[in-house]
């Protein structure tokens, strides 16, 4: 405890510079730490609102005849519709009471009667703003949701509640809540996409950045505690004072970052992120993230300053009279070697077609190649500079280029400890385009046309030209399959589609042959075609009229063929599908046993909220597929990208404070040798070319390898993807122009350096 209290001394008494520097290291760490907790606490986040969806999930809601028989009396009955609102999900629950009391889920106080609806906060001030989303809620708002039956602030949300005449197609009802929820604000697989980004982004520059800060004024600090050591202190008693100060730095910036997030989580929480929202509660730290920050930080710490203060306590005379330093070890090299191993092998086979399909085994390589390779880029650095600094200082004939390689090749690890958080900012920013790349390869819908799916049997006859001649509807159709035998094994089938030559051509971007009123073979180009449908053969399909009277047409597959092909993400037909003119099918009868209706309208956002408005104008229990379009799949990826720019800001934020952290010491620790050379009839402007050399030309070398590992391990990431792009060459002109803005900013940083004035005191103990 003696060399405890003797560090907390040397601490408040060693002068101003002393106390600087001792709050660089504490605000470095509350930076980090700050960082810390938002990447630890993101999975809390999503974790609460997935706990909140599970609350609310509804025993039976599917409808899709899972659960027992609808019609036993006195259950109550329920299904879910969700639809595509703008970007965002809008979740209707239609509820209808039985004779048996059910409890309410979380949020509201009781079930909603026959025409009454409970709506979420921001689902309300929707219906002001949108009268015709009045259609998809059909009754009188009883009251809102409060946040316990909420996932997050912005949901879209409805409890409606109807007669069980109208919800007879609904499965049984007996309660809420479940397990897990059917729709998870991020899944599994997604979510492990996110953590390898987190781990490459942020924890890695955020390691890098808090054994800077425990590393500040290293050279001045070595000499202190050299001095002591040979005043006859022991070797663990110079361990343990060293520790004093890097300990107490890093706990007290622990301490100050955790309430600089309880701050950033009030006050965010309360905005809101783009397309990602929570409550505050959601964000609140749980024990072990805290007992991350408060015991990992200062861990950290001490494990830094322990291999620091290595060598003033084995050789403290070296330490004293400025030994020469020995030059890195090739080790440096060890992690980088297996890790660009891993990285290039993928690219190879990505290159060659031999895409791995082992996903379990990429997931696990993938990662590691990642952290290997960030490793081996902060400690192959010193390497690669110090050989690159002894070769330019060979060969030039600048004075200023010669005085910078040189101090380079004695001190590798000086100039890049200012370099080393932007080399991995770089680095992280190439490897976050590569997500991204993949995430654009799922979400992205370029198709100017939307199509709708509806069971053809839970639209009542009555209603079936109301849909088809909704405004927003450019076109419609109706899709079946003929008859086949449940005998069979594999019986016969062939697909058809009822509609005009007009209805198709509204919708097609290739007809050619059509003639209205006659069968047709439809040839849809790159298709693979039907075998089953040849010219000549005949196929039943089976019909029914609103009475409930049945009948059967025979089709034969005609010789005649129609070029068709259409801008949909899911093609309306395949080929060798036969179109049959309405006119050919018996009046009042329409196709049985799973045919489906599809409408057509513009892929624009407001054309598909007016034609989902006007289906529910019609029905508002009618489940409508969006063909090519899972808006809680792309809900989950606007989260995603959401949280991936928080990781890319926190990257940033880590690089920039490591920076000015590391260059305000760097300034501090360098003064005396600058004061020495200007003494000595070193020019300024000579002087400052200096210290830009000393900075920029390691720090180039960091960033070309950091673009060119950066590359490799985003190529291998697609790679094992499974996505269709492996190669992102756009993303290059920005990764080299983010580049050659940092070493701009390291260069401009590098000049304050060399001040105006000569301060000779600051060399006199030499």
């Amino acid at each position: 405890m003696k060399e405890l209290f003797l560090g907390l001394k040397l601490l408040l008494g060693s002068g101003r510079g002393n106390r600087v520097r001792f709050l660089l290291m504490t605000v470095g760490s509350a930076i980090g730490v700050c960082c810390l907790a938002v990447v630890l606490a993101i999975p809390s986040i999503l974790a609460a609102q997935d706990a909140r969806k599970a609350a609310r999930e509804p025993d039976c809601s599917n409808g899709l005849g899972v659960c027992t028989s609808a019609t036993v009396e006195g259950k109550g009955l329920a299904f879910t519709r969700v639809d595509p609102y703008g970007s965002q999900p809008l979740t209707r629950i239609f509820v209808a009471l039985g004779s048996k009391p059910i409890s309410p889920p979380p949020g509201i106080g009781g079930l909603p009667a026959p025409g009454e609806i409970y709506v979420s906060p921001r689902l309300h001030d929707a219906l002001k703003s949108d009268p015709g989303l009045a259609s998809l809620l059909p009754g009188k708002e009883k009251g809102l949701i409060s946040a316990k039956g909420l996932a997050h602030p912005d949901e879209l949300y409805a409890y409606i509640g109807g007669s069980r005449e109208d919800l007879k197609a609904g499965g049984h009802l007996t309660g809420f809540g479940d397990t897990e929820t059917r729709f998870p604000t991020v899944e599994p697989s997604t979510l492990d996409i996110l953590r390898f980004t987190m781990a490459g982004v942020v924890l890695l520059p955020l390691a890098v950045f808090l054994s800077v800060c425990a590393r500040l004024s290293a050279a001045s600090r070595m000499r202190r505690l050299a001095a002591l050591r040979l005043l006859g202190l022991s070797r663990r008693g110079t361990q343990r004072v060293n520790a004093a100060e890097t300990v107490a730095a890093a706990l007290m910036g622990a301490v100050l970052g955790l309430g600089a997030y309880w701050i950033v989580n009030q006050a965010v929480s309360r905005i809101g992120l783009p397309g990602f929202t929570w409550y505050p509660a959601d964000g609140s730290l749980s024990g072990s993230t805290l007992l991350a920050c408060l015991v990992g930080c200062p861990a950290l710490a001490w494990f830094v300053g322990l291999i620091g203060v290595r060598k003033a306590a084995a050789n403290p005379l070296e330490v004293r009279r400025r030994a020469v330093e020995k030059p890195p070890r090739l080790w440096g090299l060890l992690p980088l070697v297996p890790g660009l191993g891993i990285v290039i092998g993928y690219c190879v086979a990505g290159a060659t077609g031999n895409v791995p399909t082992d996903t379990g085994l990429s997931s696990i390589l993938m990662p590691l190649a990642v952290v290997l390779v960030g490793i081996g880029l902060v400690l192959s650095l010193p390497v690669f500079s110090r050989a690159l600094a002894r070769r330019v200082a060979r060969s030039t004939g600048s004075l200023s280029l010669g005085l910078a390689m040189r101090r380079n090749e004695v001190e590798p690890g000086g100039a890049l400890r200012v370099a080393t958080g932007l080399v991995l900012l770089v680095f992280a920013a190439s490897l976050t385009q590569g997500v991204l790349v993949e995430l654009d390869q799922v979400s992205k819908n370029t198709s100017p046309t939307q199509l709708y799916s509806v069971a053809l049997d839970d639209v009542p006859g009555d209603k079936l030209s109301d849909l088809a001649e909704l405004p927003s509807v450019q076109s419609h159709a109706i899709q079946t399959r003929s008859w086949t035998d449940p005998g069979l094994e594999m019986p016969p089938s062939i697909g058809a589609v009822i509609a005009t030559c007009d209805q198709l051509r509204r919708v097609a971007s290739l007809l050619e042959n059509c003639v209205e009123g006659r069968p047709a073979r439809l040839m849809v180009p790159g298709s693979t075609y039907d075998e089953t449908s040849k010219p000549g053969s005949r196929f039943p399909f089976h019909l029914r009229n609103a009475e409930g009277q049945r009948r059967v047409m025979e089709v034969q597959v005609p010789q005649s063929t129609v070029r068709y092909d259409d801008d949909t993400v899911v093609e309306l037909v395949d080929s060798g599908t036969v179109l049959i003119p309405p006119s050919l099918v018996p009046a009042g009868f329409r196709p049985e046993g799973g045919a489906t209706l599809s409408l057509a309208s513009s892929s624009a956002p407001g054309k598909v909220s007016s034609v989902l408005e006007g289906i529910a104008g019609v029905d508002p229990t009618i489940e409508v597929e969006t063909v090519g379009v899972n808006v809680t799949g792309l809900q989950q990826i606007t989260v995603v990208k959401t949280l991936l720019a928080v990781g890319m800001i926190l990257g940033l934020v880590i690089g920039v404070a490591a920076y000015l952290v590391a260059a305000t010491d760097r300034a501090v620790e360098r003064r005396s040798q600058v004061t020495a050379l200007a003494l000595l009839g070193a020019r300024p402007r000579t002087l400052r070319a200096v210290q830009v050399a000393q900075v920029v030309l390691p720090l180039g070398v960091g960033l070309l390898l950091a673009v060119v590992t950066g590359k490799m391990a985003e190529s291998s990431y697609l790679v094992t993807g499974g996505g269709a792009v492996f190669w992102d060459g756009a993303g290059l002109p920005l990764l080299l122009v983010s580049a050659l803005g940092v070493v701009m900013v390291a260069a401009i940083g590098a000049l304050p350096l060399v001040g105006r004035r000569i301060d000779p005191e600051l060399i006199r103990r030499d």
